[in-house]
């Protein structure tokens, strides 16, 4: 069973969440947030597998709460909602540490699938959607970037993959443009976050861009 809290300053909203995510069998509502300091709170409290956060709340918004979060060391997974008018949001809630982010018009389905994948340890990074954010705010170094240093310790081969990943790929896409498994390509995958001190695919993915290893608009 999968546990989600809602964070929405829009009570119709939640109310129409939790009937939709409840009607699943592996979903379960442990509780709900009007803005971001209670979303904060009541995930320290109640513990939930995933947060599904809206970014903009009265006070503290989504991307100070997940960014608080992390501090906090919550193992909470935080999957934002935003609309396209608001990518430079998504991105500072990715750098916040959220594991992804949706649209708010996806249909039911797409959200309760976003759920399970975030609630797996994986992240929500579609090639078509979150790749053109991250081109479109992340445009190569800047003086306050980080070095290409901290890849010193990746293999030539995990250097690789953690390439693919920051294209927005999946283990399996991966595992065919490189001839490999996807258990291998799995192992690569975890071996980078490790070495790199990350904790997920997302921030592989801006510190890809940060550092310059992947250039915005290069396949």
């Amino acid at each position: 069973m999968i546990s989600v809290l809602l964070a929405d300053d829009q009570a119709l909203v939640r109310g129409g969440l939790r009937a939709m995510l409840e009607a699943e069998d592996d979903l379960r509502v442990v509780g709900e947030a009007a803005d971001g300091a209670d979303a904060v709170e009541q995930t320290l409290l109640r513990k939930p597998d995933v947060v599904l956060m809206d970014i903009r709340m009265p006070g503290t918004d989504g991307i100070e709460a997940t960014r608080r979060l992390a501090q906090r060391g919550s193992p909470a997974r935080v999957l934002v909602v935003t609309t396209f008018d608001l990518d430079e949001y998504v991105f500072a809630a990715l750098r916040a540490g959220a594991s992804g982010f949706l649209l708010k018009d996806a249909d039911p389905d797409r959200l309760v699938e976003a759920i399970r994948t975030v609630a797996t340890g994986e992240t929500l990074l579609a090639p078509t959607v979150t790749r053109r954010l991250v081109e479109r705010f992340v445009r190569g170094p800047d003086p306050g970037a980080a070095s290409r240093e901290r890849f010193a310790e990746l293999t030539e081969r995990e250097l690789e993959v953690l390439g693919l990943v920051a294209r927005g790929l999946s283990n399996a896409e991966i595992a065919a443009t490189l001839f490999l498994s996807e258990a291998t390509v799995k192992t690569h995958v975890t071996r980078c976050l490790t070495k790199l001190g990350l904790r997920d695919r997302v921030q592989a993915v801006v510190l890809a861009y940060e550092t310059g290893l992947a250039v915005p608009g290069r396949t």
